[in-house]
């Protein structure tokens, strides 16, 4: 019957890649196996109520695997349809070219980009390990009980963000995370003996994993009892999977068969070869009704279990002793609004963020992350709260250490699951972030990147520590919001903003000082941009955010001295200010000469002035007091003023 159904999963695959003339047969016909065994014998799954809270995960990390995994969630039960298959990369169908998160059902996370898959399992691992610790009943015993499984590539394996990842795992020791390794030697350009030549096995298990392996990867035997070792094991298990690239094409063990459709030859002798009759889309009904079933009476227990003790227990006290684990079950949103905010004495905007984050946390129990080793800079840091590390999953603190790239994919597992969590750093290191936040922003997660050291007049540490591109980059990602405060208020209303929907966002904050401004608004902040400084007969208007609107209000009143009537507009979020109604826009920003002051390349503000009227920095700073990188680049006060007196009279 194995033999049966794997056959019919490999050719139902193949048919979607050949309907497509698109897709990636090589994995479909190495990894089969693999999927295979891990759905019809390990997985704690249920097809029928696939967002299941305590099901098991797990993640196709090698996203160009999709087809295959498309096809075993068809032929498990899963809501889909021949057709949905027959129209694999088709637009708008719900089986993509690579498994997207909310689009096809069973699906858990959106993957493509190697290696970002392993580093989100990660994250799906360790949250697992904090809300095990929330929910214990009263017999020490936790509802939450579950394990994350991610299938990798050679490829996978080479990026480095895989090892970042679980160097963390090994560390936290999360032995709730099983990472199955498709061990082919061959990636696109061809044998990896050219460039992949480490003993990975044994890397594994110097950062800390047990490590197993599976000599055969057509052996469902082998491979159900190393799954089952792995299972039983207190670390992290990688398994080491030996499989053939293709297996049975005539391209086996061939970069050809990696991304290539079979051509009709190949794949009618397959299918002559696997017992499928030759026609698209053969379905075997009876294999596949044999395969739910199964699954279903291996599964069923602990499913019913689940059900019955959170709807007996859970349910009915979740707004008291079970208050700090409800957003995980419940479809609802904390929001920050009923806190009383108090002033605080310190002018250092990265203490005033940590303020309100502080007073956040004690109302958001899913509010939880860390810093890549800066919290101390950053001040990122939850003062009530205990640090994450083994054995201690109690806590909201993480320690992420030097792995800027690891954290924002651990940050989307952890969103996965329905926390809200946070990663910071500095602003010139946004970078190394980049595909985890693009990530989250495809996935449409909560997570909230917070960003400190944000301008040039950081000084000494020089250029490589001074942003300068970094806030347009972060504009230019799709479905990212962006913040950039300037004081307590402005701080309070973009958490408002923030917390208010489940997109993800950027918060820019300055390392420097500033002043509370009395016109500044948390209210107009979640509005994205208002007026700060209305005066009559002005003849321009100057926009700017963050630190930079106090420079934009001086200069206002310098002006002023000379008979020059500027308004001044703090920009909290261009992001945010776009999407008002064109109204409200209008109101803001008038028919008048609009002249923006920003601190970085500032390209996005085309949307709201001629490239003329904005006065920015496009060259790279220096190391040298604030002062002195100020004068360097003209962007003191002095020089800023020049440039706005000359636009007004131009």
């Amino acid at each position: 019957m194995d033999r049966e159904t794997l056959a019919n999963i490999k050719t139902l695959a193949l048919d979607m890649i050949n309907e497509a003339n698109s897709g990636h047969p090589g994995i479909v016909l190495s990894a089969s196996p693999i999927i295979y065994t891990l759905y019809k014998y390990h997985l704690n799954i249920n097809p029928i109520n696939p967002n299941w809270y305590n099901r098991d995960r797990f993640i196709m990390s090698s996203g160009h695997g999709s087809a295959l995994l498309y096809a075993t969630l068809f032929m498990c039960g899963y809501d889909l349809t021949l057709d949905d298959l027959k129209k694999f990369r088709s637009i708008n169908s719900k089986t993509p070219g690579h498994p997207e998160y909310n689009v096809t059902p069973g699906v858990e996370c959106t993957t493509g980009p190697l290696g970002e898959g392993i580093a989100t399992a990660v994250g799906i691992a360790l949250g697992e390990k904090i809300l095990k610790e929330r929910a214990k009943l009263n017999n020490k015993k936790s509802i939450i009980d579950f394990n994350t499984y991610v299938l990798v590539s050679d490829g996978d394996l080479m990026e480095g963000i895989s090892y970042e990842a679980c160097s963390l795992a090994g560390t936290l020791k999360l032995n709730n995370l099983i990472i199955l390794y498709d061990s082919n030697n061959m990636s696109l350009d061809g044998t990896t003996d050219n460039t992949f030549k480490e003993a990975v096995k044994d890397r594994f298990e110097a950062l800390g994993f047990d490590t197993f392996k599976v000599s055969d990867g057509n052996s469902i035997k082998q491979l159900n009892l190393e799954i089952t070792k792995a299972k039983r094991s207190k670390k992290p298990a990688f398994i080491e999977i030996k499989t053939h690239l293709g297996y049975g094409s005539k391209l086996q063990d061939t970069k050809e068969v990696h991304g290539t459709p079979l051509t009709k030859e190949d794949l009618f002798q397959l299918k002559k070869k696997l017992s499928i009759p030759n026609e698209p889309f053969y379905v075997d009904e009876d294999k596949k009704q044999d395969l739910i079933s199964f699954i279903a009476n291996r599964v069923g227990d602990k499913y019913n279990n689940f059900v019955n003790l959170y709807n007996v227990e859970i349910k009915s006290n979740l707004d008291t002793k079970y208050k700090d684990i409800k957003f995980f079950f419940e479809d609802e949103t904390y929001g920050i609004s009923n806190i009383n905010w108090k002033n605080t004495n310190t002018k250092s905007l990265r203490n005033i963020n940590k303020y309100v984050m502080n007073m956040i946390s004690k109302n958001i129990p899913s509010f939880i992350g860390g810093s890549a080793d800066v919290s101390s800079s950053t001040k990122t840091y939850i003062d009530d709260s205990s640090d994450i590390v083994y054995k201690n999953y109690k806590g909201k603190n993480i320690h992420y250490g030097v792995r800027e790239q690891a954290s924002s994919a651990i940050s989307n597992g952890l969103a996965l699951l329905n926390f809200r969590p946070f990663i910071s750093t500095f602003l010139a290191f946004s970078d190394y972030l980049k595909p985890g936040i693009r990530m989250s922003a495809l996935m449409n997660l909560p997570v909230t990147y917070i960003f400190t050291h944000d301008s040039i007049a950081i000084g000494k540490d020089g250029p490589t520590h001074e942003p300068v591109e970094q806030l347009t980059a972060l504009r230019d990602i799709p479905n990212l919001c962006v913040y950039r405060p300037v004081d307590l208020k402005e701080t309070i209303g973009s958490y408002q903003s923030i917390l208010s929907h489940n997109n993800p966002s950027a918060l820019i904050i300055s390392r420097g000082n500033t002043n509370s401004i009395n016109s500044t608004s948390a209210t107009n902040t979640q509005k994205g941009g208002y007026v700060v400084r209305e005066v009559d007969n002005y003849i321009a208007t100057l926009v700017a955010s963050g630190t930079d609107l106090i420079t934009a209000l001086k200069i206002s009143y310098a002006l002023e001295k000379s008979n020059i009537n500027v308004r001044v507009v703090s920009m909290p979020s261009l992001d945010i200010f776009l999407k008002q109604t064109k109204e409200y826009k209008e109101s803001i920003l008038k028919d008048k000469k609009i002249i923006v002051i920003e601190a970085s390349t500032a390209l996005h503000y085309t949307k709201i002035t001629d490239y003329n009227n904005i006065i920015n920095i496009e060259s790279f700073g220096t190391s040298a007091s604030s002062e002195d990188v100020l004068e360097y680049a003209n962007f003191d006060i002095a020089s800023i003023y020049k440039k706005v007196y000359n636009l007004i009279k131009k």
